[in-house]
């Protein structure tokens, strides 16, 4: 089983970019497939991925695409709940690797559409026998996956003293970091995320983003490992992105941008350390949204100005509305929000 699945293995490695002088990108064609393909095999190994079984997972983005194409050369089945949202080039590739996709139209009451997709999902787990649900919130493999990429990431560029990246799942984050720190103790790591996203205590409500946020807190999200957070706004992440292609020719998803925007000020701060950023995924299923100058313009303010810094806040639980930092200092979610 592993070596066939370890035939896509290129495709889940990064290629290291140089920014500018000690700011690099760890650029991937699709994150995603190193940790669903580590989960799965260590499913398997488990007896908990029978073959021929089918997998259930929620997903909206690159993860269910990663199971898609990992399903189709291991001959599982896949049934992939996701939402209105979907992008219809991503959901017709989907259907193409015969993976089943279920869209949820309504909200749950409480955790909104993420919500509503697990209840979905749960629907079907309890309906297909042998059925297998990696979890992608929760599995520990997600993170653990990410030890691999942090000894690439070290046999490229050597010392590291700042990561930044993007935060979904919470699983290239919080792995990545929990590696590096055995080496670089001193490690400054910087999560990116979005108002309204309840990952770093921002009251739940409407997300403008694909990948990035969330309306439920996964258990892979690892607070202590973050030394600030930052939120950036949608039309401030599109920007970024639109940035990110012009000058590095980079043709990478929102999340990439985000974190571009957020790597880039830190390095013009600290000139003489060396910081990585992680760009998950290219932007070819932004074709229609990010990249379409019609789409844009449903945004006014897309022709502003974007702020060259945070704003720092006192709390996670203020409302932003734009670019804003927090200092986290490696402290659980339930210790700042008690401060």
């Amino acid at each position: 089983m592993a070596p066939l699945m370890r035939e896509l293995q290129d495709f889940e490695n990064p290629r290291f970019v140089p920014l500018k002088d000690k700011l690099y990108a760890a650029s991937f064609h699709l994150m995603k497939l190193l940790p669903a393909r580590y989960m799965l095999e260590q499913a398997a190994a488990r007896g908990a991925l029978q073959p021929g079984a089918t997998i259930c997972e929620s997903s909206s983005g690159t993860f269910g695409l990663a199971l898609s194409m990992l399903a189709a050369r291991q001959g599982y089945g896949l049934v992939l709940v996701s939402d209105w949202a979907l992008d219809r080039h991503l959901h017709r590739r989907l259907e193409e690797l015969k993976a089943e996709v279920s869209i949820v139209v309504e909200p749950a009451a409480t955790g909104g559409l993420q919500q509503a997709r697990l209840d979905r999902l749960q629907f079907y787990l309890n309906s297909i026998p042998g059925s297998y649900w990696p979890a992608q919130y929760d599995n520990p493999d997600n993170p653990l996956a990410y030890g691999q990429f942090a000894a690439q990431m070290i046999a490229a560029i050597g010392r590291i003293d700042c990561l930044i990246g993007s935060v979904g799942s919470g699983g290239s984050m919080s792995g990545s970091s929990r590696y590096l720190r055995a080496l670089f103790p001193e490690l400054h790591v910087i999560g990116v995320d979005t108002p309204n996203s309840v990952l770093f205590g921002q009251p739940s409500g409407k997300l403008g983003l694909s990948g990035l946020g969330g309306n439920i807190l996964p258990k892979n999200v690892d607070h202590s490992q973050f030394d600030e957070v930052h939120w950036l706004t949608p039309v401030e992440t599109f920007q970024a992105t639109h940035e990110l292609h012009r000058t590095h020719g980079l043709f990478m998803g929102p999340t990439s941008g985000a974190a571009y925007r957020v790597a880039e000020w830190w390095s013009r701060k600290h000139p003489d350390k060396t910081a990585v950023t992680i760009f998950p995924d290219e932007g070819h299923r932004y074709s229609e949204t990010v990249y379409d100058p019609q789409w844009l313009s449903k945004f006014p303010e897309i022709s502003a100005t974007t702020p060259e810094q945070p704003a720092d806040v006192a709390s996670p639980r203020e409302r932003m509305m734009s670019w804003s930092r927090f200092a986290w200092e490696r402290r659980s979610l339930s210790d700042v929000l008690a401060t």
